[in-house]
């Protein structure tokens, strides 16, 4: 599962940890929860599939022998206010339906675009809380069945995802405590995504010899660029230094792609940036 920060990137970090893992050969499955259908088009090959909160609960009831309850809900719109009246179902129905799709055997590899940092927690503690609340029934063995999943290091992993950015890094660093404390979660690598590792860039004297012999304006402005650049890489390296002394995991640096959007392509170039990816049985 993915999580960070909205606005990190953890939609296309997502789509180029699928994009590496089917280089090895991996059968895999991308899940995304928000309903956007971006991840289609960054990995049109793959297969993507949405699961949303009232679908989940829909099935369930289905699966569980409430056929008929189902479909008065739906045919009223009240099964988009249950989880509303009952706090932790919808998120539990979505886990497992994650955890019936891990257990078919039919993937390899299932990169779930999760949701973002603040929810993740609530998200993934949701299992714990109604297995608390509910000592019976098929609502209390699905949530076993979920906390067996997220306990389980060789069937599931938590990625989070950062920007080498003071708040961002501050965020992923709570959100990873809170993630081992409250869910006991398996930790993979932190991916740092939109890193600047470009070419070296010149000194201020090398600059202004470059600009010598352009116009004033020309010059003041390649000028700024440089030393905004020269900053802004300042300012990353000392993030990714204070992202690692505060939280012992592993980093994968992903680089920055200056465009407006990005393109499937743009996630093949990215891909080959990540080590091998493993599947669940190593």
């Amino acid at each position: 599962m993915v999580a960070g920060k909205g606005g990190v990137g953890k939609t296309t970090v997502t789509a180029v940890i699928a994009r590496a893992a089917s280089r090895q050969g991996l059968r895999v499955l991308v899940v995304e929860l928000d309903g956007k259908p971006t991840l289609a088009e960054l990995v049109p090959d793959l297969d993507v599939m949405a699961i949303s909160a009232p679908d989940a609960l829909d099935e369930y009831l289905r699966d569980n022998g409430f056929a008929r309850i189902a479909k008065r809900l739906n045919r009223t719109g009240v099964i988009d206010m249950v989880g509303t009246a009952a706090p932790g179902i919808d998120d539990i129905v979505v886990l497992g339906k994650i955890k019936q799709l891990e257990r078919s055997g039919s993937y390899d590899l299932i990169v779930v675009d999760g949701p973002a940092a603040g929810h993740a927690i609530t998200f993934l503690t949701a299992a714990a809380g109604l297995a608390d609340s509910v000592r019976s029934g098929p609502v209390r063995a699905q949530a076993d069945e979920v906390l067996d999943l997220l306990h389980d290091a060789q069937r599931c992993q938590v990625v989070l995802v950062t920007l080498a950015e003071t708040t961002p890094v501050n965020e992923v660093i709570e959100t990873a405590f809170a993630l081992e404390d409250q869910v006991g979660v398996q930790l993979g690598p932190v991916v740092v995504n939109g890193v600047d590792v470009g070419v070296d860039l010149p000194d201020e004297a090398a600059v202004a010899a470059c600009v010598a012999s352009l116009d004033a304006s020309a010059a003041a402005a390649l000028t700024e660029a440089a030393a905004f650049r020269r900053s802004r890489r300042t300012m990353e390296a000392q993030e990714i230094g204070r992202l690692t002394e505060r939280l012992p995991l592993a980093q994968v640096l992903l680089p920055a792609k200056l465009v407006a959007g990005l393109t499937s392509s743009d996630i093949d170039d990215l891909a080959g940036v990540l080590g091998p990816v493993q599947d669940g049985s190593r």
